[in-house]
């Protein structure tokens, strides 16, 4: 297989830098996968799956990726480990994503905690909304 392949519990990311002449490589690949998972009774959910293109040019050409005769879907974006990935590169949902998770966090932190004192309310905050705020922030 030449595309690169990452995998995390049952999620699985497959990809490849992609020019006008290479798509068929990609196509060739996702064969591979099929004959690999029905050799190894591994099952695979071609609706669970999502075709997203990379780019900041804006193009017209549909992907046609398919898997199992079925057709992958595209879309603009994809979640992948608790991070946003836009096709445009652009990290606006996974910032309001974040942002909306920590307050969450934060408020519920304060209602369970209103009679504690600030030691306890620093450490509930240091190992319970801090962590959700720095995930992904090395992207």
């Amino acid at each position: 297989m030449t595309s690169s392949i990452r995998c995390f519990a049952d999620d699985c990311l497959i990809y490849r830098k992609i020019t006008k002449m290479k798509t068929e490589l990609l196509l060739k690949d996702l064969d591979r996968l099929e004959k690999w998972a029905v050799v190894n009774a591994m099952r695979i959910i071609p609706s669970k799956s999502k075709a997203v293109r990379f780019t900041r040019v804006k193009s017209k050409d549909p992907l046609n990726n398919s898997l199992m005769d079925t057709l992958i879907a595209e879309a603009s974006s994809c979640k992948y480990l608790e991070i946003i990935l836009r096709s445009d590169l652009n990290w606006g949902d996974q910032v309001n994503y974040t942002v909306k998770k920590a307050w969450k966090a934060l408020h519920f932190t304060m209602r369970i905690l209103k009679k504690g004192n600030s030691n306890t309310k620093t450490l509930a905050y240091m190992s319970i909304v801090r962590p959700i705020v720095e995930y992904g922030a090395a992207c």
